[in-house]
């Protein structure tokens, strides 16, 4: 962390997108105390309509923006909406920004998918897979390794002894094995295993889904360890659409980012909603203090 004031930077994106908008919103909002710095430079683009030059200068940024985490020039970095298909066109090898971070910063397979907003705050413990390969994928100890990412951030961000709900799989939590073994087979152990491990922590599971997201709202947990993607997000999306924030789990430094797209379609218009932006650099500004 800087000896001196934090700094937080930040990149445009793909600035035929968005980002620039909402960042411009954003910046006069941010609390005083921090420097917030740009990474990379605003590049000629018409709203609405990527091209490769586009493109080409969010891959840049987002280099320059990993060698800062990495280097420790910057203590934390909020990035803007990137179009994957624009990434790729110009050789992007990675399925997102998360997995590309994750790769750049050096910490192997040890990462995670977060997404927290004021009200909930959900790690996913399958991310973009079918939901028949879930399943299979759904083991004792990735759901451990994943608890501990989760932890270590929500202690990062204020919270000294999180509460983390592990939801169920299955309906009704299983119903004792009749509507499938996963909860007592992998679940169940890993609730085990995280709790003895984090002493500091509260970890309660299985939970029934169809109650936990209601639980953590009203404030009985920090967070909620989900076994797939849609299980946690749709929750997350109803309560806090517009504050939601993604977050790399496990990286040393925090990358944290606006939970939307793009929006090519209302570029340009002066309509986007920079509240997304706003919790993501008070979020930055929190795990670095």
């Amino acid at each position: 962390m800087s000896l001196q004031s934090p700094v937080i930077g930040y990149t445009l994106g793909d600035q035929a997108g968005i980002g620039p908008e909402i960042m411009a919103k954003a910046l006069p909002q941010l609390p005083r105390g921090a420097e917030y710095r740009l990474v990379g430079a605003q590049v000629a683009a018409t709203p609405g309509r990527p091209d490769e030059t586009t493109a080409r200068a969010a891959l840049e940024h987002l280099e320059m923006a990993a060698e800062a985490l990495r280097c420790g020039s910057i203590d934390a970095v909020v990035t803007a909406p990137v179009c994957k298909e624009g990434l790729h066109a110009v050789g992007f090898q990675f399925p997102g920004q998360t997995e590309f971070f994750a790769a750049r910063l050096g910490v192997g397979e040890n990462y995670a998918m977060c997404l927290t907003g004021r009200h909930l705050t959900v790690a996913l413990g399958t991310i973009h897979e079918a939901l028949a390969r879930v399943p299979q994928l759904l083991t004792t100890a990735e759901l451990v390794r994943i608890g501990r990412l989760l932890a270590d951030f929500l202690q990062r961000t204020g919270r000294a002894a999180p509460r983390i709900a592990v939801a169920a799989l299955n309906p009704h939590a299983g119903e004792g094995g009749a509507f499938g073994r996963e909860e007592i087979d992998t679940i169940t152990p890993a609730v085990q295993q995280l709790q003895a491990a984090l002493p500091a922590c509260t970890v309660t599971g299985p939970c029934v889904p169809d109650c936990v997201y209601r639980d953590a709202v009203e404030g009985l947990y920090d967070a909620v360890l989900c076994p797939y993607h849609d299980q946690g997000l749709i929750p997350l999306k109803l309560v806090d659409f517009d504050n939601a924030v993604n977050v790399t789990l496990g990286l040393p430094r925090l990358r944290v980012s606006p939970d939307h797209g793009t929006a090519f379609n209302i570029a340009g218009k002066g309509v986007a909603n920079p509240s997304s932006t706003i919790r993501a650099f008070e979020l930055a500004l929190k795990s670095v203090r």
